[in-house]
């Protein structure tokens, strides 16, 4: 779906050019956009592979770990249908945890293996879960404490204060992890009434 968005912008672009006679428009767009996406990632790739390098050390060091056992009375509560030990949990709770310390890179392959051992536990394999629901609702809202990847955007373009940031960004991130775990309790719940009436 994404891609034929794309395709329909970057069509239209092509048809207005055209329509107003400035063909060399779209060249010309192309190039400097090309140009800026290049020098955009070659700058970001430093400050990422700083704070990637800091997320790595802070796993080493058993900083996530910990911050995983911390987690795990309140996850197991909102998971209360996956077994405390198993696979699944801990691996959503490195998702979590690597989400909480802004890392989005280093959380995504905790969050796979975590689907994946979450559907070890579905008697429907083509239904999702309520535990993969809630689990997807948390990985897309999740709370961040230190948004690294918007501090580094921030750092590139020569930000007075970059990590201003940080308290409007927990802030903003609550809210919307709180928003989606009601609104995942309230389908669960009318899920559950229909099946009752039925």
């Amino acid at each position: 779906m994404v891609n034929l968005i794309w395709l329909v912008l970057v069509a239209a672009g092509v048809v207005v050019a055209a329509a107003q006679g400035n063909p060399q428009a779209i060249s010309q767009t192309v190039a400097v956009s090309t140009k800026g996406a290049v020098e955009l990632a070659i700058d970001l790739a430093g400050i990422m592979a700083f704070w990637t390098g800091i997320m790595r050390i802070a796993e080493r060091s058993g900083m996530v770990a910990a911050l995983a056992r911390v987690l795990a009375p309140v996850v197991q509560l909102v998971f209360p249908e996956v077994p405390r030990d198993h696979p699944a949990m801990g691996s959503m709770l490195m998702n979590i945890s690597a989400n909480l310390l802004g890392v989005g890179g280093a959380a995504t392959p905790f969050g796979l293996r975590a689907m994946r051992e979450l559907q070890q536990l579905n008697p429907r394999p083509d239904t999702a879960t309520p535990s993969m629901c809630t689990f997807l609702a948390i990985n897309t809202t999740s709370i961040t404490l230190v948004p690294t990847t918007v501090i580094a955007l921030r750092t590139m373009t020569k930000s007075s204060n970059p990590t201003e940031i940080v308290v409007t960004t927990i802030l903003a991130t609550l809210c919307s992890t709180v928003v989606a775990l009601t609104l995942d309790r309230f389908f669960r719940r009318r899920q559950r009434l229909k099946r009752v009436e039925t």
